[in-house]
């Protein structure tokens, strides 16, 4: 299917790995130029190695002066992608004041700096995409991690904020709500959360759905294409009736039917 974007820009944070890596193929191979920001540009260029239509800008977007950074170097853009973002496993009463912080600022205050800058442009051309990737945590809160689900909460609200203001644009913005998706990262996770000695990943997997993800409906991790399928759909014209809205794709996970 033609997403009918070709010619668009885009930038799409945290696009070095997982889900983000997978929307800047998904967008590229639909005739998008991506740009991903990002901290360490070795980094950066071995992960988008290969891509068409990429290019990167070293700044840390988890803070004002990497945002800013980012901005000056590229002042406009049709798409944003607001998909940087961190987690960790931590009991509540272990969760220090940095800690809180520092996650607020890179899954929610990075997102708010861009959109800040970027938004009013897309009102003013009557043309753009906002698109938040949030968490089935920010409906959900897992117990293991309050503050990543506090963070994604925060994402829901402020997406559907800013869509209340694009009344009687072309203008939308949405959330993805991802379950859990395969990465390196997750997978790490998994076996440390595990009750089995050194499990195997299949192992660590399926004891995870088994026990603390039992109300998924696939029973198994999502792939991250399986998201940037979506996402690339939303960034597209093909996408212009929806807007305000948090979209599901977390494998049926959550149990409401809105």
């Amino acid at each position: 299917m033609d997403l009918k974007l070709k010619g668009k820009t885009a930038i799409v944070t945290g696009g070095s790995a997982g889900i983000g890596l997978a929307i800047v193929q998904a967008l590229t191979a639909e005739g998008v130029s991506v740009t991903v920001p990002g901290r360490n540009k070795t980094k950066l260029d071995k992960s988008l190695a290969g891509l068409s239509n990429v290019s990167t800008v070293t700044a840390d977007v988890a803070t004002a002066e990497g945002a800013q950074s980012l901005i000056q170097q590229l002042p406009d853009t049709d798409i944003l992608i607001n998909n940087l973002g961190i987690y960790e496993p931590k009991a509540f009463t272990d969760i220090t004041d940095a800690d809180w912080l520092n996650i607020f600022e890179a899954n929610v205050l990075s997102g708010v700096r861009l959109s800040r800058h970027y938004f009013p442009g897309m009102l003013k051309r009557n043309d753009g995409r906002v698109i938040f990737i949030s968490s089935e945590s920010g409906v959900m809160t897992p117990a293991e991690m309050i503050h990543y689900g506090v963070t994604k909460s925060s994402q829901l609200a402020i997406s559907r904020g800013l869509a209340e203001l694009t009344k009687g644009t072309a203008v939308t913005v949405n959330t993805v709500l991802p379950g859990p998706t395969r990465s390196e990262g997750i997978v790490e996770f998994l076996e440390k959360i595990s009750s089995t000695p050194n499990p195997t990943p299949e192992q660590a997997e399926r004891e995870f759905f088994e026990k603390h993800r039992s109300s998924s409906l696939l029973q198994r991790l999502i792939e991250s294409k399986e998201i940037a399928d979506l996402v690339a759909f939303l960034a597209s014209p093909l996408s212009s009736a929806t807007n305000g809205a948090a979209l599901r794709a977390e494998g049926g996970l959550l149990r409401s039917i809105v």
